[in-house]
């Protein structure tokens, strides 16, 4: 797989880097989030940590992945300004499991 940097903006207000990607991955399946997090943080060379991929999008038929990604200065900025269910995709983050209460089971009503 390799990765080619299309567009790089600096957005100082939240203290990140704006990289849109293409990736070709000739003879392979869509490569996965931690694959394109690792080439991407050698490429721009920062630590994968700071590195979010936000989105990748792939058509049937092509072997070219295109995606979105955010390259934060520190960590903490990343944990403050990304959304919760990124972090997690990311595995920066565990998923919270939410515990539903049941109701108590009533009997059924009886037949007048």
């Amino acid at each position: 797989m390799e990765i080619e940097i299309v567009e790089k903006k600096e957005n100082g207000l939240l203290e990140r880097v704006e990289v849109t990607f293409k990736a070709s991955h000739e003879k392979e399946g869509t490569p996965q989030r931690e694959a394109v997090r690792d080439k991407l943080s050698a490429l721009l060379k920062a630590p994968k940590d700071n590195v979010i991929v936000d989105t990748m999008t792939s058509e049937f038929g092509r072997m070219e992945t295109v995606g979105y990604a955010k390259v934060y200065k520190s960590k903490d900025a990343a944990m403050k300004y990304e959304r919760e269910h990124i972090l997690v995709r990311n595995k920066l983050k565990e998923r919270k499991v939410v515990v539903k209460k049941v109701a108590a089971a009533r009997p059924p009503p009886k037949p007048k």
